[in-house]
């Protein structure tokens, strides 16, 4: 079989290192996806906006090593236990794809893309491939009494995130408390939460630098990107 791309989301995230691990984890961030010129047809998203959240399959488009492992050691278990990579979302896979849940903010028309769908809650690079589109149904994919697994063991934890009034205020005032969810949300691996370093990562038109130890993060310098 044979897929090819449908559209690409853009967004405010050129890198992978920031991005949330899962979709919905920080709702404010909105994306938008833009169809192929093949699949802009109105008609392909006809009655879409009755439905508040879409599954998207897409492709791990900036993987840096081929292939792919029969085990796996998951960032928030420590980087030390393995795993299957069935029972993981590793992105080293034998077909590299992502699923992804994201909320339908609305569908604009723009003159030079045709109709696009501005989605929030997604938890993908800007650039990134969609082969795909569904429709979220509440009543078959939300399955209530569903056990999470090792994911369950960190699901709440947030770090501490620490930013001067001096360094926020580079950044606008619509993206704020956007960039203190990723940071709350710890993009480190979790076998580095022990190691105080300095780490960067851009957002936006922005680099963001910062240390961190244990939960503790704080911004150290945030720099325009020209």
């Amino acid at each position: 079989m044979e897929i090819k791309p449908i559209a690409k989301i853009y967004n405010d995230f050129p890198d992978k290192f920031g991005i949330p691990r899962q979709s919905g984890r920080i709702a404010e961030i909105t994306g938008t996806i833009v169809f192929e010129k093949e699949y802009r047809s109105e008609s392909t998203i006809k009655e879409i906006t009755q439905f508040s959240h879409l599954w998207l399959i897409w492709g791990f488009s900036q993987n840096e090593k081929s292939g792919w492992n029969e085990t796996v050691r998951p960032p928030r278990l420590g980087g030390n236990k393995k795993i299957g990579v069935f029972a993981s979302r590793s992105p080293f896979r034998p077909n590299p794809l992502g699923l992804s849940c994201v909320k339908l903010e609305s569908v604009e028309k723009r003159n030079k893309n045709g109709n696009v769908l501005v989605v929030s809650g997604a938890d993908l690079m800007n650039g990134t491939p969609i082969y795909d589109i569904k429709p979220y149904i509440p009543y078959t994919d939300c399955i209530a009494a569903a056990k999470g697994g090792f994911a369950e063991e960190n699901k709440n934890y947030r770090a501490d995130a620490e930013i001067s009034e001096a360094l926020i205020k580079r950044i606008p005032a619509d993206k704020r408390s956007i960039l203190f969810d990723i940071l709350r949300d710890d993009p480190r691996p979790a076998y580095q939460s022990e190691n105080e370093k300095e780490y960067g990562f851009r957002f936006s038109d922005y680099e963001i630098k910062f240390t961190a130890k244990g939960n503790k993060i704080k911004v150290t310098d945030i720099i325009e990107q020209h």
